[in-house]
């Protein structure tokens, strides 16, 4: 591909070679099997993905000494993904620029201002050779230099001329010269895809479809025959790979096909939706497959990079590959085959015919799972009704509350010293709200009063039992930063509400926090320079680092996220508010229309005093419009029908439809 110089190199403060290099966990010849030492290299820490250092300086006994070493800051834009540190420098990418920091001082070595949209680096870079490989939000990988930052070759994933929602979700990989690099996002009706690029010149080398664009792909038998509705069919990849370099293999987790929800438009399992895949990192052929969701339609993403490490079941050791699903289970599978190491069995679940539901789904066999399998009707509001994982969701079950977001994306650790894997989740109900139309996706429904929480797990990799398991605030917990481990038996991370905490393994209890002023719910990085153990993490305010007797002041706290959900969006003036309004879906596949027949619009309206209000009914159901606290009601409003109030002192108000106490408003009456 031709090279094209796209970026300015400005700012080169230091040169690379005045920095005193560092080790790392590879050998001379690149090879990242190893688990991180002195650097953090790629993303996941080693090919393995296992999120584990061999540091240990920093320890349960002194990690109360820990403070913040150093902060940078960035013009006009924040960091984001984990900063990787190989050959003595940190990379760090932004949301619109790349830098090059040292890892010691924070001082800027260059920085680049991309031409293209970066919101979609937020898993970081890749390091290979002399080379820097970056993804970009619009689907484009770019190769640049290490030394000065310019761009060598600039080389597309996206299709040509549809660029909503195409955009590089994870770091890239880099494996003797070939860039892999996914792409998402599945869910604006772009097919999901993995692809190989030569590192040197960013010539495309291969393709993998993860759903199959033709009869001539894999997979494709897994589809509807008879028709093309389920076409480009999803599969977005949000993560980053596993390498094995003695198989030759990378392996990835896939995303949800499309329809997200609408199961009648795409009979069968839907290949390769909700499955792990192995590719030759040469060619890009499948060498296998293993699905731990048939037929989804849960939006029940593979979202948590997949892990390698030697497993040890009932005495007997392999290499493995540990996948760990939406719902809280981690698959151990053989590495070279695809089959369950940890015993896998095929379990009836419920069935809804018109869904075309698979008959059975994966269970793990006498394994434990993190978090709970179903909702807690205590925690969502009056109304709703609490499912169970796997349950069926149509159009006529319209207040369905669904346990889908365990552990759907925050990257997950595995110390080989305790044998363990560290994960961070959340207790999170989901409203699921299904329209008649299976085409028509609805993310944005909203109620006052659902209730979620965060969750951090030890998981025993020898007998797939939890260790321990904690509730703790904020529900992001499930899609940030995620767990690093460490020789010594410390984790780190940060989180929401600004905290960036270090957390003993063998307890699961906090022992240290530092608080930087703004979220720090990006995945972080261990290093060490000149005998002094690091971490680092991506903060909004900044990226920050930290080692023992570190003396920068931490900031004041953020405002924390809420535990409990409130109304959301504008307070609009109206006179009139509208049961069961048009709605228009959340523009991901196609964008439709369809009547939300317990909607309500404006869901957040204003009047003042004295001023009349009426409510009039453009839905097929009588609704009748109270006062949760039972202070007014319009009465029945047949469909086609109106009723009006007028009040005459101020307050602000919540109320739902007596007959679907699940559909809500709020009415804010003023002076």
């Amino acid at each position: 591909m031709r090279s094209r110089k796209l970026w300015r190199s400005v700012a080169l403060a230091l040169s690379v070679s005045a920095i005193a290099l560092t080790g790392c966990g590879q050998d001379s010849s690149g090879n990242l099997t190893k688990p991180a030492g002195k650097d953090w290299p790629t993303v996941g820490g080693d090919w393995g993905n296992t999120r584990f250092s061999t540091l240990k300086q920093v320890t349960p006994a002194n990690a109360k000494d820990v403070g913040a070493a150093w902060v940078t800051k960035f013009e006009d834009s924040r960091p984001v993904g984990t900063p990787i540190v190989a050959n003595g420098v940190m990379f760090v990418t932004t949301t619109s620029d790349v830098y090059a920091l040292n890892p010691k001082t924070g001082e800027k070595i260059w920085s680049v201002k991309s031409p293209h949209a970066m919101h979609g680096t937020y898993k970081g870079s890749a390091v290979g050779g002399d080379m820097l490989f970056v993804g970009t939000g619009n689907g484009r990988i770019m190769g640049l230099t290490q030394k000065t930052g310019e761009i060598v070759w600039d080389s597309r994933l996206a299709d040509e001329g549809a660029t909503k929602g195409q955009f590089v979700a994870s770091g890239p990989t880099y494996t003797d010269g070939v860039v892999v690099v996914p792409m998402a996002n599945g869910d604006f009706g772009i097919r999901g895809r993995i692809m190989g690029f030569d590192a040197k010149t960013g010539e495309q080398l291969w393709r993998f479809n993860t759903t199959p664009a033709n009869k001539d792909e894999p997979g494709w038998d897994t589809w509807p025959q008879d028709h093309q509705d389920w076409q480009p069919g999803g599969g977005g990849v949000w993560i980053h790979g596993a390498y094995d370099p003695e198989l030759g293999l990378i392996y990835y987790g896939i995303g949800n096909p499309i329809p997200q929800w609408g199961g009648e438009l795409r009979a069968g399992d839907n290949l390769f939706s909700g499955s792990v895949v192995a590719l030759d990192v040469k060619t890009g052929k499948l060498a296998w497959h293993f699905q731990v969701v048939h037929h989804d339609i849960w939006e029940a993403d593979l979202g948590t990079p997949p892990i390698l490490f030697e497993s040890e079941v009932d005495g007997k050791k392999a290499k493995a590959i540990a996948i760990t699903t939406t719902y809280g289970q981690i698959f151990m599978l053989d590495r070279k085959t695809g089959k369950p190491i940890w015993p896998v069995e095929e379990r009836p679940v419920p069935q809804n015919a018109r869904q075309k539901t698979s008959p059975t789904q994966p269970f793990l066999v006498g394994a434990d799972q993190i978090g709970p399998r179903c909702v807690d009707q205590a925690m969502i509001p009056k109304g709703f009704k609490a499912l169970c994982q796997f349950d069926p969701v149509d159009y006529d079950t319209p207040n369905a509350m669904y346990p889908i977001l365990t552990t759907r994306a925050a990257p997950i650790s595995y110390n080989p010293v305790t044998k363990a894997f560290y994960a961070s989740g959340a207790i999170w109900p989901y409203w699921m709200h299904r329209f008649e139309d299976g085409k028509f996706f609805d993310a944005g429904s909203s109620a006052p009063g659902i209730k979620y929480k965060g969750l951090h797990a030890a998981m025993d990799a020898k007998t797939n039992k939890l260790l321990w398991q904690k509730e703790v605030p904020f529900q992001t917990q499930q899609n940030g930063s995620g767990f690093i481990s460490t020789a010594s038996g410390v984790l780190f991370r940060g989180n929401a509400g600004g905290t960036v905490e270090i957390i003993d393994a063998k307890s699961g209890d906090q022992i240290w926090q530092f608080q930087t002023g703004g979220s720090a719910n990006q995945p972080p990085s261990t290093y060490e320079v000149d005998g002094e153990q690091y971490f680092a993490i991506a903060s909004t305010t900044g990226l920050w680092t930290f080692k023992l007797g570190g003396k920068v002041e931490p900031l004041p706290a953020p405002p924390a996220p809420p535990t409990e959900t409130t109304f959301t969006g504008r307070i609009v003036p109206a006179e009139e508010i509208i049961l069961s309004p048009t709605k228009k879906d959340s523009g991901l596949e196609f964008v439709r229309e369809a009547v939300d027949e317990y909607g309500i619009a404006p869901q957040r309206a204003k009047v003042t005093v004295g001023q009349k209000v009426t409510w009039t009914n453009r839905g097929k159901e009588t609704h009748e419009v109270a006062a949760v606290d039972g202070s007014w009601t319009t009465g029945p409003i047949a469909p086609g029908k109106s009723a009006s109030l007028t009040f005459d002192h101020p307050g602000v108000f919540t109320y739902n439809c007596k007959e679907h106490e699940w559909s809500y408003g709020e009415l804010t009456v003023e002076e």
